[in-house]
C-alpha cells in the first residue's frame, strides 16, 4: 500500500478549503463568548455543523469500519446511538438548556446542588471526554501511518498539531464553520465509498455472498468458530452480535453521552434562537446514522478481502492454511484508509483521505474545546483574578488555548501508550462515563428543581462512574453502564425521599 502524487494533491486541496475556513472563523473571534459559544449568533446549519464536527469523528468513520471488520452490523450502534441521542436532545433538552442562562453543563448542576458538584463533575466529566480525545488521536495516527512513512510518535504529534490548528484560532466559530464543511465532505465521501463497495461487490447480495464464502469456505471461519451460514449471519448481520446487553448498552452510552457532554451543549448555546438550536440538532440526528451504514459496509467489504497480521500469525500457529488471494492488513484500525487507497482512483482517494483526516481532526478539536471550557470556566476561573477587565477576555482566551494544547499533548501520550485497541471501545467507555457523571444530575437540575437532596446528587456523580469502571473489571454479562446508571438512579431516588422528609420536618 502506497500513496502517489495524486493522493497528495487530493489531500492538499481538501486542507486548503479547511485552512480558508479556519482563517475566516478566526477573524470572527472578538471575545470569550465568540470563542466558546460563537457569541450566540449561529443559525441552524452552524449548530448542525458544530455538532457534526464533533460527532462525525474518527470513532464514527474509522472506528465504525474497524468494528464492522470484526463484528459486522453491530458497528452501526455508534452512529445510531448518536442519532437517537441528538433526537432526544432536540425534543427534550434544547429549551431547558438555553433557558438555564449557563455556559457549561456543570454550572447548571452547581446552581441547583452547590459548588462541590461543579468541581467533582468538572474533573470526572473531563476525564470521560478526554478518553474520547485519545480515541481520536489513535484514529488520526492510524490514518497517518497508513498514508505516510511516519511512525506512531510522529503520527501522534502531527495529529495534535492539526487538531490544535483546527480549533485554537476559531474556537466555536472554527468548530461550527469547519463542521459544515466537514459534514458536506464526509457525506460526499461516504456516498462515494458506498457506491464503490456496491460496484466492486456486485451489489449487497454479492457482498453478503462473498462474506459467507470467505467465512464458511476458507480456514478463516474455523479461527472464529464459524461453520455455517447461520453463524455468519449471527456475527456479521445482527445488531446484537456482541450480545444484546453489550450492544444495547453501547447504544445507551452514546445516548447519555450526547445528553451529558459540554461540547454538544456548547453547540446548543451557540444558536441565535431555540428554533435554530432545535432544528440544527434534528438535522444532525437524521444525518448521522446513514454515515454509519456506509462505513459498516466498507468494513464488511474489507473483511472479504483482507487478513490482519495477527490473524495470519494465529492461523499459522493453529496449522491452518492462509486463504488464497487475501491481502495482509497491519491492523484493523487501517481498514477504512486502506480501502480508500487500494480501491479508489488516486485523486478521488486523496480527496477522501483528506476528508477522513478532517473528520478525525475536527472530532478531537471539538472535544478538546469542550474539556478546556469546562476546566477554565468551572475550575480555573474560580482561582484566577483578572485585575484589568479590558484585558480579561484576552487572557481567558489565552488560558483556554493553552489548556487545549495541554489536553491534546496528554492525549497524544496516552495514544502512544495504548495503541491497537478498538477505537470505538474508547468511544463507548467515554460516553458511558460522561453519562454516569452528568446525566442524572443534569436532568434533575433541569426538570426536578428543589426536589432532590444535594448530597445524594453528589454521591451519584461519584458512585456512577466508579460503578462503570468497576464493572469493566468484573466480567459482567451486561454493559457496566447499566450498573452505573442504576447507582445514579438509586442515589437520586434516595435524594428525593430525603428532600421530602426534611421539607416536612
Amino acid at each position: 500500500m502506497s500513496i502517489n502524487i495524486f493522493h497528495v494533491i487530493g489531500i492538499i486541496l481538501t486542507f486548503l478549503m479547511v485552512a480558508g475556513v479556519g482563517v475566516y472563523s478566526g477573524s470572527r473571534v472578538k471575545n470569550v463568548s465568540d470563542f466558546t459559544t460563537g457569541g450566540g449568533k449561529a443559525g441552524t446549519f452552524m449548530v448542525s455543523g458544530a455538532l457534526m464536527g464533533s460527532v462525525i469523528s474518527g470513532q464514527a468513520t474509522i472506528g465504525t469500519a474497524q468494528l464492522a471488520f470484526s463484528f459486522g452490523m453491530s458497528a452501526w450502534w455508534f452512529t445510531l446511538g448518536i442519532g437517537i441521542g441528538c433526537l432526544i436532545l432536540a425534543l427534550c433538552y434544547v429549551n431547558p438548556l438555553r433557558k438555564s442562562g449557563s455556559i457549561t453543563i456543570l454550572q447548571i448542576i452547581s446552581k441547583e446542588y452547590g459548588e462541590a458538584t461543579e468541581y467533582v463533575g468538572s474533573v470526572l466529566s473531563s476525564i470521560g471526554i478526554f478518553i474520547s480525545i485519545i480515541s481520536q488521536v489513535i484514529a488520526c495516527s492510524a490514518l497517518l501511518t497508513s498514508i505516510t512513512s511516519f511512525n506512531l510518535w510522529q503520527s501522534a504529534l502531527i495529529a495534535i498539531l492539526l487538531m490544535s490548528m483546527y480549533v485554537l484560532f476559531g474556537g466555536a466559530w472554527g468548530a461550527g464553520m469547519g463542521g459544515i464543511l466537514k459534514m458536506l465532505l464526509v457525506y460526499f465521501s461516504c456516498v462515494i465509498g458506498f457506491v464503490f463497495v456496491m460496484y466492486l461487490s456486485g451489489g449487497f447480495s454479492g457482498l453478503t455472498e462473498s462474506l459467507r464464502t470467505v467465512m464458511t469456505g476458507t480456514s478463516l471461519g474455523p479461527l472464529y468458530e464459524i461453520q455455517t451460514d447461520t453463524d455468519v449471519a449471527h456475527r456479521f448481520f445482527s445488531l446484537l452480535a456482541r450480545g444484546p446487553f453489550h450492544d444495547i448498552g453501547s447504544c445507551l452510552s452514546l445516548v447519555l453521552g450526547i445528553l451529558s457532554t459540554q461540547t454538544y451543549a456548547q453547540a446548543i448555546w451557540s444558536a441565535k434562537s431555540n428554533k435554530a438550536a432545535r432544528h440544527g440538532t434534528l438535522i444532525t440526528a437524521f444525518l448521522t446514522p446513514p454515515i454509519g451504514v456506509a462505513c459498516t459496509l466498507i468494513g464488511l467489504f474489507m473483511r472479504n478481502h483482507y487478513l490482519t497480521t495477527d490473524e495470519i500469525q494465529a492461523m499459522t500457529a493453529a496449522g491452518l492454511s492462509i486463504p488464497e488471494g487475501m491481502k495482509e492488513l497491519a491492523d484493523t484500525s487501517q481498514v477504512f484508509p486502506v480501502f480508500i487507497i487500494n480501491h479508489m482512483p488516486s485523486l478521488l482517494a486523496g480527496f477522501i483521505l483528506g476528508t477522513l483526516l478532517l473528520a478525525v481532526v475536527g472530532g478531537g478539536a471539538g472535544l478538546s474545546l469542550g474539556v478546556a471550557t469546562i476546566l477554565v470556566k468551572d475550575i480555573i476561573n474560580k482561582f484566577v483574578t483578572y485585575k484589568n477587565k479590558t484585558t480579561a477576555a484576552v487572557k481567558e482566551i489565552l488560558i483556554t488555548r493553552l489548556t487545549i494544547t495541554l489536553i491534546l499533548c496528554m492525549a497524544a501520550l496516552m495514544a502512544i501508550i495504548l495503541p491497537g485497541s478498538f477505537i470505538n471501545d474508547f468511544g463507548f467507555l467515554s460516553m458511558g462515563l460522561r453519562g454516569a457523571v452528568v446525566f442524572i444530575p443534569l436532568t434533575c437540575a433541569l426538570f426536578f428543581k428543589n426536589r432532590i437532596n444535594h448530597r445524594c446528587i453528589l454521591a451519584s456523580m461519584i458512585l456512577g462512574p466508579f460503578a462503570v469502571l468497576a464493572g469493566r473489571f468484573m466480567n459482567l454479562p451486561f454493559d457496566s453502564l447499566f450498573l452505573g446508571v442504576a447507582c445514579c438512579i438509586v442515589c437520586a431516588l434516595t435524594g428525593a425521599v430525603v428532600k421530602k422528609l426534611t421539607s416536612n420536618t
